[in-house]
């Protein structure tokens, strides 16, 4: 058995925000789009069924994580590179030689109160993670221990 990892994924909420991952059917929806080579090697080889992701809001007013996801499908072809009328196309990628790949995430917890980007970098015990050395990925690794001390603040009542 494959020991869980742990991600966290952006996208800018006027784009796709966790809301609308919730109202999606089963609050489930596919996680597309990524055109950066970084972030598709790991859709396609590492994040797997059972990682836990935290979902996070770039370009936002704050840009924050506001909940979190856990991944309910493996990497597979990004379909919309294909698709000349997606947000995204690509038409060096086709059926027969995919370029892009997605995974599939289910919406999990919703955060009592977000934890933003300003609060992350000012709290020595994530000055480590990804985010704040290279925030400009979409797609990220995330340690357990930091996963875990961002759904703690996430979740305290203020």
């Amino acid at each position: 058995m494959t020991s869980i990892k742990y991600w966290l994924m952006k996208s800018e909420p006027s784009d796709y925000s966790f809301d609308d991952l919730k109202n999606e059917e089963n609050q489930t929806a596919e996680w597309d789009g990524v055109r950066n080579y970084q972030a598709r090697n790991l859709l396609r080889d590492e994040i797997k069924v059972g990682d836990r992701v935290l979902y996070y809001h770039s370009n936002s007013k704050p840009s924050a994580v506001v909940g979190t996801a856990i991944v309910v499908r493996d990497g597979y072809p990004d379909f919309t590179a294909w698709d000349p009328t997606a947000k995204h196309p690509d038409p060096k990628s086709t059926e027969d030689d995919p370029i892009w790949f997605m995974v599939d995430i289910k919406a999990e917890v919703t955060f009592e109160r977000i934890v933003s980007l300003k609060e992350i970098k000012n709290i020595p015990e994530l000055s480590q993670m990804v985010l704040v050395k290279n925030s400009r990925l979409s797609v990220q690794p995330v340690s357990q221990e930091e996963f875990d001390f961002i759904l703690v603040l996430g979740n305290e009542i203020q």
